[in-house]
This record gives C-alpha cells, structure tokens and sequence, in this order.
C-alpha cells in the first residue's frame, strides 16, 4: 500500500488540499485512493505515535489502525494530511531551527505501517511572510516574538535543510514540494501528485485556492472563458488563470502585512532573496519533486 502524507507547512494550506480531496471521495475510492475525514485518524495517529516512539508497529497496531482509518480493505493509497503531524505552531522553531524534528518524526510516521511505500509533500513559504503569519496565527500562544523564534536567525532559514532532515531520516522516500506563492495556479497539479489520481484535470475542487483570491466576477468569466476555449496544455491553463488573475486578483487577499517588531523593509528583501536562492537549490535536490509554473 502507498500512504502519501501531506505535512503541511504550517500557515500555507488550513486544511484546503484535504476538504479538496474530500470533495472527490467518491470518485477517488473507486480507484483505490483512501481520503478519510481528519477525525478518522488524526488523534489516533497521535496516540500511537506517542506509544510506540519511533518503534515499527507491530502487525496488530498496524491492523488496528488501519481497521479505525478506512473503510475498506481495497485500499491501494492511502492520504493522510496534518499540519502538526512535525510540531504545533508554537514550536517551529524549537531549539532555533526550522523544523527541529522533522527527520525523526516523519520516521515515527512511516514506522506506522514499516512495510507501506510511504511519500512525503510539503508546500513551502517565503520566511519573510511564513514567520509572521505563524506567529500571529491564532493557534500559537505565544506572545513574545523573540521567545517564539527561540533565538533562530532568520537569515540562516532554509527549507531545504527541512528536506534534507526527511530524507537522511527515510531513505528512498520521496518527496514532493511546492510553493505556497504559486498555489493559486499549480493546485490541479498539486492535488494529482498528492491523491495520486493521474486524471486530475476532472477532479472537482481545481480553482478553490484561485476562487479565495479572484472575485467572484472574474471566477465567473474565468469558468465562461475556459468553457468556450478549453485548454489544450497544463501551461496554457496556466497562462490563462495568470491573465484573469492580473485582472480580477483581490488586492487585500494578495497584500501581505509585515508588522513584525523590529523588521525592516531591508530585511524582508534579503529573506525574500534567501528564499528565492534556497528554490533554486531545492529543485536541483534528488528525490525531490519540484511542482513549478
């Protein structure tokens, strides 16, 4: 059995790649691909996580499991999604680094059920936007932002140390990532790759991230023009999302606010820079899958 596992990144997604991927149960059961709801597994899989610490399951626990998550027995992938299956919020940067435990606890996970090809995804964010958006997000309780950085220096933040933490911890796992900024326009892609569905151009759900940011007048007309003049290529629906999005974007749902203590605009550009350097390392990284435009 494949178990795909989507780790989030905190403040990237709010659960949008799962309710997408439950919209299309029906559809993707029949063709062996297992959705359950969160509640079907998150605190169960946190519960033997803390039991077995590591330790491979044993076949029991790994029926028992897999008896309390699926419905059936004909499951051939298996989607499991939570943003805090590495960490909650409030420790992101535990011991000053980004991600502290991402090696051993996506090897915790996948020595839930040792004998299943396990895959990893992960949307990644510009620090820049990231760190603050987790630290005013509603669910980290922490007040001092010094306290919550816990003396990390965000100049020396970088997702591809998080990659290479997953994959000394799992080797021959793959994993897949994407940006957070490109969403909008790769999320048909980003569900395909994640649910493992290869038609996933007929999935429902393709323009939810697009329809947070468009309005509701230019969804309309996007929907009206894509009717009239279908794509014949992933790049040309591209381009065509990227014009209705220059016209129609919602300029408050874009606009980022940086109100961070003691950040200045010179700072925001030397992350985005870091950022923008770190991608470029990612996508040359083995065994990692880069979605790009």
């Amino acid at each position: 059995m494949q178990v795909a596992i989507h780790l989030g990144a905190h403040c990237t997604d709010d659960d949008r790649l799962l309710k997408t991927l439950l919209q299309n149960k029906g559809v993707l059961a029949k063709d062996g691909i297992s959705v359950p709801g969160p509640g079907r597994y998150r605190d169960s899989v946190k519960k033997t996580l803390a039991k077995l610490r590591g330790a491979p399951a044993s076949p029991d626990t790994q029926d028992m499991l897999l008896e309390s998550i699926l419905d059936n027995e004909t499951t051939e992938r298996l989607v499991l999604a939570n943003e805090d299956f590495i960490c909650v919020h409030g420790r992101i940067f535990e011991n000053h680094i980004l991600y502290d435990k991402s090696g051993y606890k996506t090897n915790w996970l996948r020595n839930l059920l040792p004998d299943a090809e396990f895959e990893f995804f992960l949307g990644i964010r510009n620090p820049a936007t990231f760190i603050p958006a987790a630290f005013k997000h509603p669910k980290q309780k922490q007040k001092d932002f010094s306290y919550f950085l816990n003396n990390a220096d965000v100049t020396d933040i970088l997702w591809s140390d998080v990659l290479v933490s997953i994959q000394e911890a799992n080797p021959g796992c793959p994993v897949t990532v994407w940006c957070n900024e490109d969403t909008p326009l790769i999320w048909p892609e980003v569900i395909g790759e994640v649910s493992g569905f290869e038609n996933y151009g007929a999935l429902q759900g393709g323009y939810n991230v697009l329809s947070s940011i468009m309005s509701d007048v230019g969804m309309r007309r996007l929907h009206t023009y894509l009717g009239t003049h279908p794509p014949q290529t992933e790049i040309q629906r591209r381009r065509i999302v990227t014009a209705f999005l220059d016209k129609f974007a919602l300029a408050e749902e874009i606009e980022e606010e940086l109100d961070v203590p003691g950040w200045t605009e010179e700072l925001v550009v030397e992350l985005t820079d870091i950022y923008e350097e770190d991608i470029f390392d990612i996508q040359k990284m083995p065994g990692v899958k880069f979605i790009s435009l």
